[in-house]
């Protein structure tokens, strides 16, 4: 079995390609964020046991793999190949017996009682943002529209989570895009998950002490 590689937008972030399907279903995906989530995914769970591993997510015919900040890839790459290589080439299940799996795209599912403009957007999501994530090793879940405001709410997975570039994705790629197609969307908002949340402030919190140091040195 050869596992190729493709690196990705996020240098913590790396996509292996085991050369064939990984999830049976077009569109699927599962993030794991721990590894308490990864406890129900026999591949998940050995990925995990390797330190310096923060994050797994399985695509269609991918894994990603997300790092610490301080894991050096030199070290992780070759433990990442020898458990992707061993877990397919023994024919391992990719979830436990009775474990739910990611499921389909639930979130872009045109419902019924959707408007036309929420069926309009759940579409460009799942047939042209979706795809082009899952190139660079992420994925996203959409979160909601507000018709009153027009923001379109999404949060990121995979390499894109907590990615340098992914304001540029949502600014430059996905609310472009949805403007242009759809005059009532006036924006696309990331919805951070609690960790990141917390990251976000506490970073924010940090360079105002340093603008406020820096106030004091000037004078």
């Amino acid at each position: 079995m050869f596992v190729t590689t493709e690196t990705t937008p996020n240098a913590d972030a790396i996509k292996f390609l085991p050369g064939g399907q990984v999830l049976s279903e077009t569109g699927q995906t599962h993030e794991f964020m721990n590894a308490t989530d990864a406890r129900i995914s026999p591949l998940a769970s050995a990925l995990f046991d390797i330190s310096g591993v923060r994050l797994v997510f399985f695509g269609p015919d991918f894994i990603s793999v997300n790092k610490s900040e301080d894991a050096q890839w030199s070290l992780l790459k070759p433990e990442v190949y020898a458990v992707i290589i061993e877990h397919f080439t023994q024919g391992k299940p990719l979830y436990y017996e009775g474990a739910k799996d990611g499921g389909g795209p639930e979130d872009t599912r045109i419902l019924d009682t959707d408007s036309e403009v929420l069926a309009m957007i759940k579409e460009l999501l799942d047939t042209r943002v979706r795809p082009a994530l899952q190139e660079d090793g992420g994925g996203m879940t959409f979160e909601g529209f507000d018709e009153g405001t027009g923001i379109v709410k999404i949060s990121l997975q995979g390499s894109c989570r907590g990615c340098d570039s992914s304001t540029v994705t949502l600014k430059n790629g996905v609310e472009r895009m949805l403007m242009h197609y759809i005059p009532e969307v006036k924006g696309v908002e990331q919805v951070l998950s609690e960790s990141e949340a917390v990251a976000t402030d506490e970073f924010a919190k940090f360079e105002a002490r340093l603008r406020g140091e820096g106030k004091t040195v000037s004078i």
